[in-house]
C-alpha cells in the first residue's frame, strides 16, 4: 500500500491547511501499518509548476539577498497583488518557468535555494508533529519522466490536440484533462501520471491512497481514469483519493496564502504548547499541546470542514485529545500504586458484574474491530471517537468503584475483584495508549 500524503509546497510555510493531510495521512499509514500491511508513505512535494515562475521572477526582480520561507511567501504574495492590475507579470512568470524546464543555469540555482530553505522549515515541523514519512519523490523528480507520458498518450491516441493544447478525454467524465498547455508547459496531470507510472514500476501496490482534499475530487477522477487508459495502473491496482475538507476562520472563510490571511502550522502548534502549560502541564506542554490539536482535527469526519476551535481543542472535559490524555495517566496511577501483585490468582473472576466493568469489557474488546474498520473506511475519526467512548466509560466506573480498597466481602473475594478492577485498569490504559500512538499522538503517564 502506497500512501500519498502531506505534499506541503516549497516556498510557502506550512499552513494550518496542510495539518490535515500530514495527520490523517499518518494516521491511515499507522493503522494499515498496524494491520500487517507493507505500507510506503511518500511526501509528493510541490517543488515544481508555474509557481516558480512567479517566485524566481519576483526574486530576479526584486534581488532581496538571503532568502528566508517568509521572504519567499510575501514575494509570492506581491506577486498576486501586483498581477490583478499588471496582465504582463503572468507573461513575465510564464518565461521564468519555462527557463527553469529548459534547465537554465540562474534559474535552477534560485529554484534550489528556494527548496533548501523550504525543507529546512519542513522538517522541523515534521519533527513537532512526531511525522516522519518514508519518501520524498517531489514533483522536480519526475521532469525528466514527462516528456515520455506525453508521448505514450499520443503514440496510443489518447491524447488530443484542443486549441493548442493537448489533452485527455476520459470515459464517463465531461471536463478533459490538460496533459500539456497551449505554450508547452507541462501541468499537475503530466507529473502526476508520471507519479503512478514510476510507483507502479518500482513498489507495484495493490492500493495507492492519496490523501489530498476533496476540491480535487474532480481531478483525481480524471487522473485515475487516464492512468487506467495509459495502462499505467493494473486493474488489481486500487486508486483511491480520500479528499479530506478544509481549516475555515471563525467566519467560515478558507484560508489563502495568496491573499495572506493565511494561519502558519508553526504558531498554532506553539500557540497549543503554552495553553497546555497553562493548564498546568508544564513537563508535558509539547505531548500535550500539540497532541490536542492533532486529536481535534482527527475526531473529525475526514470530509468534512472544520472552524478552529482553542476552546474545543484544550477542552480537559469533552471529546479532546488532553481528556483522553488524562484517563491514560489516570490508569498509570492507578497501576503505580500497586507493587508485586500477579494476574495468577484470577484464573476465572465468578463475581457479579457491575455495569460498569462490564461496558468497559466490552468496550475493550471492540478495539480490533475498531482499527480495522477506521483503515477500512480510512476515517481515524472512528477510532478517535472510540477512544473518547472508552475513557468516559472508564471514568465512570473509576468514579463510582473503589479498584484498591473494595468493599463488602471476605478477604479473598476482595482480593479477586482488586485484581479484576486493576485488570481491567491495565487494558484500558494498554488501549488507550495503542490508539493515540495510531493516531500519532504520544500517551503521557503522568499530567
Amino acid at each position: 500500500v502506497i500512501i500519498d500524503y502531506s505534499a506541503p509546497n516549497i516556498a510557502k510555510r506550512f499552513g494550518i491547511g496542510h495539518l490535515r493531510s500530514t495527520i490523517i495521512g499518518q494516521a491511515i499509514y499507522n493503522l494499515h501499518r498496524y494491520l500487517g500491511y507493507e505500507v510506503i508513505g511518500d511526501n509528493h512535494l510541490g517543488d515544481w509548476g508555474t509557481q516558480f515562475g512567479k517566485l524566481l521572477y519576483m526574486i530576479d526582480r526584486e534581488k532581496p539577498g538571503e532568502l528566508s520561507l517568509d521572504l519567499l511567501e510575501e514575494l509570492y504574495i506581491r506577486y498576486h497583488q501586483q498581477a490583478e492590475s499588471d496582465k504582463g507579470l503572468e507573461e513575465e512568470a510564464r518565461k521564468w518557468f519555462r527557463k527553469l524546464e529548459e534547465g537554465d543555469a540562474i534559474a535552477r540555482e534560485l529554484w534550489k535555494k528556494c527548496v533548501d530553505v523550504s525543507m529546512g522549515e519542513f522538517n522541523r515541523i515534521y519533527k513537532l508533529l512526531g511525522v516522519r514519512i518514508d519518501e520524498s519523490y517531489g514533483e522536480s523528480f519526475y521532469e525528466n519522466k514527462m516528456g515520455e507520458v506525453i508521448e505514450e498518450a499520443k503514440a496510443k491516441g489518447i491524447a488530443r490536440q484542443s486549441e493548442g493544447a493537448w489533452v485527455i478525454e476520459t470515459p464517463g467524465i465531461d471536463a478533459p484533462l490538460m496533459l500539456v498547455k497551449s505554450d508547452g508547459g507541462t501541468t499537475y496531470a503530466t507529473r502526476d501520471l508520471a507519479t503512478l507510472k514510476f510507483r507502479q514500476k518500482k513498489w507495484q501496490p495493490k492500493k495507492i491512497i492519496y490523501e489530498v482534499g476533496g476540491e480535487q475530487t474532480l481531478y483525481f477522477r480524471q487522473v485515475f481514469a487516464a492512468a487506467r487508459l495509459l495502462g499505467y495502473a493494473d486493474k488489481e491496482t486500487e486508486l483511491v483519493h480520500t479528499r479530506h475538507g478544509l481549516y475555515l476562520s471563525a467566519g467560515g472563510k478558507k484560508f489563502s496564502t495568496r491573499k495572506g490571511d493565511s494561519i502558519k502550522l508553526e504558531e498554532v502548534l506553539e500557540e497549543a504548547i503554552e495553553r497546555a502549560r497553562k493548564l498546568g502541564n508544564t513537563d508535558q506542554a509539547a505531548v500535550v499541546g500539540i497532541g490536542a490539536v492533532k486529536y481535534f482535527d482527527l475526531m473529525h469526519q475526514v470530509q468534512s470542514d472544520i472552524v478552529f476551535d482553542w476552546e474545543k481543542i484544550m477542552n480537559l472535559e469533552g471529546n479532546s485529545g488532553p481528556y483522553i490524555q488524562y484517563t491514560f495517566a489516570r490508569t498509570q496511577s492507578v497501576m503505580g500504586k500497586v507493587q508485586n501483585f500477579s494476574y495468577n490468582e484470577l484464573s476465572l473472576y465468578e463475581g457479579q458484574l457491575h455495569p460498569e466493568e462490564e461496558t468497559i469489557i466490552r468496550w475493550v474488546y471492540k478495539f480490533s474491530e475498531v482499527v480495522e474498520e477506521s483503515a477500512g473506511r480510512y476515517a481515524p475519526n472512528l477510532l478517535a471517537n472510540f477512544l473518547y467512548e472508552l475513557a468516559q466509560r472508564y471514568n465512570t466506573f473509576y468514579n463510582k468503584h473503589s479498584i484498591l480498597t473494595p468493599q463488602g466481602g471476605t478477604e479473598a473475594e476482595l482480593q479477586r475483584i482488586r485484581l479484576f478492577r486493576l485488570l481491567l485498569t491495565e487494558a484500558t490504559g494498554q488501549v488507550l495508549k495503542n490508539g493515540l500512538n495510531l493516531l500519532g499522538i504520544q500517551a503521557p503517564e503522568r499530567m
